[in-house]
């Protein structure tokens, strides 16, 4: 089943002698379940395709369906408001709240809803995550191995239809890196959760069902 649709998606940045083709009428699908991992070298534009996906951004053309909605059909607060029920994002850099301990970092999308934590689902999470004896810690108080779960379980605790993850090693390891990407393939498999994960590592990229390589703002292969 399609759960995301990507549509002659297109961003140019300035205009004349300053224009540059950030994007360049990019088109694909995801089905439920798939893991798609999207590679370039920096500057291909595979950043900017995740921010439009994410809805953080919002295109010069071209749409984005998500579970057979358009995106960008929603104003700027019903879209922040899809984006927290059903977009999971995760960073190189975490974005932890530093007052916040592990379980209060991971529940902040539901805190911001206004929705009551489920506490079985949230101690499932922590068992996942491998994080059950760090969860009254603050991030400071984590290695970045650490703060990267609490970050994935964070992008999962809502359900969301789609996780995309930018980079989602880049600040760590070689063995906390590999810990995250096998945390990432266990949530797709278990979970049966949608990913999408830039990344300029192509190994990292191999466990993924798919690659989509991105340069100069187009499509280069898919494999």
């Amino acid at each position: 089943m399609e759960i995301l649709k990507v549509d002659n998606l297109t961003k140019v940045y300035g205009k004349d002698s300053t224009k540059v083709v950030a994007l360049d009428h990019v088109s694909f699908s995801v089905d439920k379940g798939e893991f798609v991992a999207i590679v370039g070298a920096s500057g291909s534009g595979k950043s900017t395709l995740l921010h439009l996906i994410g809805g953080v951004d919002r295109p010069t053309s071209g749409k984005v369906f998500i579970d057979g909605k358009d995106i960008f059909s929603l104003n700027d607060d019903k879209l922040a408001i899809f984006r927290r029920r059903q977009i999971g994002l995760v960073y190189q850099f975490y974005n932890l709240l530093p007052i916040l301990n592990v379980e209060e970092n991971i529940a902040l999308p539901l805190s911001l809803d206004n929705r009551e934590v489920d506490r079985e689902k949230l101690n499932e999470l922590l068992e996942l995550l491998g994080l059950q004896n760090r969860k009254n810690h603050l991030p400071n108080e984590l290695s970045g191995g650490q703060q990267q779960r609490t970050s994935i379980g964070r992008a999962l605790i809502t359900n969301p239809t789609i996780i995309l993850a930018d980079e989602p090693t880049g600040n760590l390891d070689s063995k906390s890196s590999d810990e995250i990407v096998a945390l990432l393939k266990k949530t797709n498999k278990e979970l049966n959760q949608t990913i999408i994960m830039i990344t300029h590592n192509m190994e990292i990229a191999k466990v993924a069902d798919r690659i989509i390589k991105i340069e100069d703002g187009k499509i280069a292969s898919e494999v």
